[in-house]
């Protein structure tokens, strides 16, 4: 089965990656990607005790989540913007 594809105004053809992972021992909380999402995929939460990243003397000790990835369109902004390419990405077939 073909993968889901676009073309661009200029007629250029694009198969467009959507995230299907964020590795969060990676992350630094930073909200790049949060900020430049445009479909409101990401979540910052509180890092949880447990986290091996966790530091009680930070004042914000935030993680990024997925909250809404099925809402991703594959632009690929979070991806170039993470300073530790927390973001897994793939292409998807057409009709899934």
């Amino acid at each position: 089965m073909a993968n889901i594809s676009g073309i661009t105004r200029g007629g250029t053809p694009y198969e467009p990656t959507f995230i299907t992972a964020l590795t969060a021992a990676n992350c630094l909380g930073c909200g790049r990607c949060f900020k430049v999402c445009p479909r409101e995929v990401f979540e910052l939460v509180e890092r949880s005790e447990d986290d091996e990243n966790y530091d009680e003397d930070e004042d914000n000790c935030m993680v990024m989540t997925l909250a809404n990835a099925l809402d991703c369109i594959g632009c690929g902004s979070c991806s170039r913007v993470c300073p530790k390419q927390c973001q897994t990405h793939q292409a998807m077939p057409a009709g899934a």
